[in-house]
């Protein structure tokens, strides 16, 4: 990829919804993957006659905070915005026409990223979707096509991030801490089951203040086994990549949810995913996992943290790599499967 792969920037639309973004905040993966492959010189090409895929550089998240009536329950002007954005493209250039899309490619970790396509079928089917809202139980998201973005919570434009890592294993005294808002079907079952019932699960909505006096959230991370990462409003996360971070064992509660640049990472190899009805089964789960296995897992967690980490110069397997790979990794898929039909 590193020596083959180019991409077109498409340099229509206007700022602040084209060629920026967020880069703080948790949905700073779609800025900081914007703003990266905007200054590229390795992959990025301006004639387009070079390019394999071409970006869309509009961001959700601003689309968002800029055309959406609070409380409205309306998303139509923003699926008709990005309609005539697209067309407009297609109507100036030949490249979406002639796959009508099939090598186009966009970026979003807003969780309405997937359904502002709605009123393009070419873009909602065709194009390659990098969402955080990676959910195969809607007809958004297409396994095989489309790419899980890993979700990032980022409290800095500096070099993100800082106070990566944790305790060794053997100094992990908390089997399972979850602390957050009770958002979506998930999150108050878990509560339901396991806030204040059992010394080993540190499961709280909010962390209280009386515990964060003693020992705050990123320290509970990083002194936990297993951090246990649920859905909330939609299927995605940025607690995933915090574990992550903090080199505590994830442990995924979402149905349908497909694990982020699951093209290259084995995650049964370094994460538990839990059924949402196996809730009350929780603990028994993770004290039946043998301790040997445990290690390995929390070792492997330290191995993959890299392929998390955003670099202001990019990194070779760094998250930014690792994204572009996935979206390549799909098309060539789509290239195969197509040929192979035909």
């Amino acid at each position: 990829m590193e020596k083959i792969f180019k991409v077109y920037i498409y340099r229509e639309g206007q700022r602040p919804y084209f060629h920026t973004a967020a880069l703080k905040g948790i949905y700073a993966s779609e800025g900081w993957f914007m703003k990266l492959i905007s200054v590229n010189k390795q992959f990025v090409v301006t004639d387009p006659r070079k390019a394999h895929m071409f970006y869309l550089p509009y961001s959700v998240y601003e689309i968002v905070q800029g055309m959406y009536v609070p409380d409205s329950h309306n998303m139509h002007p923003l699926q008709l915005f990005l309609r005539d954005y697209v067309n407009m493209i297609a109507a100036k250039y030949p490249f979406w026409n002639r796959t009508r899309g099939l090598d186009h490619f966009f970026v979003a970790c807003h969780d309405w990223g997937p359904y502002t396509t709605r009123e393009h079928p070419d873009l909602m089917k065709n194009a390659v979707k990098a969402l955080c809202n990676a959910d195969l139980s809607e007809e958004y998201f297409v396994l095989g096509k489309d790419v899980s973005l890993p979700e990032t919570n980022l409290h800095s434009v500096r070099q993100p991030p800082k106070r990566l890592g944790g305790n060794s294993a053997s100094q992990r005294s908390i089997l399972a801490f979850f602390a957050g808002n009770m958002h979506g079907r998930v999150r108050p079952v878990l509560l339901q089951y396991w806030k204040d019932k059992d010394d080993d699960m540190k499961i709280y909505e909010v962390l209280p203040a009386r515990v964060a006096k003693k020992m705050s959230y990123a320290q509970h991370m990083k002194s936990s086994k297993y951090c246990i990462c649920p859905m909330g409003y939609e299927v995605n996360s940025p607690r995933l990549v915090e574990a992550i971070y903090y080199e505590c064992v994830p442990v995924i509660i979402a149905d349908n949810f497909v694990h982020p640049l699951n093209e290259v990472l084995n995650w049964n190899a370094f994460s538990i995913t839990v059924a949402e009805k196996d809730i009350p089964k929780l603990k028994d789960i993770l004290l039946n996992i043998p301790e040997k296995r445990y290690r390995s897992m929390q070792l492997r967690v330290k191995k993959v943290q890299k392929h998390f980490i955003w670099h202001r110069n990019p990194l070779r397997y760094d998250i930014f790599h690792m994204i572009l790979h996935s979206i390549w990794f799909n098309r060539l898929n789509q290239i195969e499967t197509l040929e192979t039909k035909g």
